[in-house]
């Protein structure tokens, strides 16, 4: 059994007291800050500002991860290149050329990711399985916290547990992540888990008690 990552989704973060939450979500013992890149394009709604990422990534030793959701990723790059990002998913679906994306992003000593929406075929995406090393499965209609959870994700997830031998990628899922498909999905080889409002980010902030829920579930979970 491989050990899990859970990742912080930081659109579900109080940015009144941003250095509190960052602080405190270290202290809770999250492993990754994953922020969402939004450019009101690709999806209806715009994401976290320069500063903030920039702020996030020095005052952290864990691993920042920006996800792009946003219509031309390409030029992004350069930007979070010198904002020092230790991970980087894009969209093949509006990526013209997505492989040169991913490319550039490698020749840089970034972990490069694709990040697949709901409607996403994996035939669609497959000849990128060899580039990438992680793919995100979104399990929910990108753009906004607290949306639902789209059951057919879970045929994709599947295909792709099927495929993550032959190709070396981790799979990683990001959307409606409750305690009960965290437990699910990491007993089949789901390698990490993008946290927001269905189990990190309630309860008024008690992060740390929320994380070592999950945690300790998982790990009876795995033990039963």
């Amino acid at each position: 059994m491989q050990n899990i990552e859970l990742s912080a989704s930081m659109m579900c973060a109080n940015y009144a007291c941003l250095r509190d939450e960052v602080r405190n979500l270290e202290e809770a013992g999250i492993d990754i800050f994953h922020i969402d890149i939004m450019d009101g394009s690709f999806v209806d709604n715009f994401g976290m500002g320069y500063q903030d990422m920039a702020y996030i990534k020095n005052n952290t030793s864990k691993q920042v991860e920006a996800h792009l959701m946003v219509s031309k990723p390409y030029n992004y790059l350069d930007i979070l290149f010198n904002l020092g990002i230790d991970i980087i998913y894009i969209h093949p679906e509006v990526d013209p050329d997505p492989a040169t994306t991913i490319a550039k992003i490698h020749n840089h000593g970034i972990i490069a990711g694709i990040a697949i929406n709901p409607g996403t075929s994996i035939s669609t995406i497959e000849e990128l399985l060899n580039t990438v090393d992680r793919v995100l499965v979104l399990g929910v209609n990108p753009g906004h916290a607290g949306r639902k959870y789209q059951t057919y994700v879970d045929k994709k997830i599947e295909k792709l547990l099927a495929l993550k031998s032959e190709y070396n990628f981790e799979i990683y899922m990001d959307g409606a992540v409750t305690i009960e498909r965290l437990n699910k999905w990491s007993l089949h080889g789901v390698k990490g888990f993008v946290l927001g409002t269905a189990t990190l980010f309630k309860d008024d902030g008690k992060y740390k008690q929320n994380l070592a829920n999950i945690k300790n579930n998982n790990l009876a979970m795995i033990k039963s």
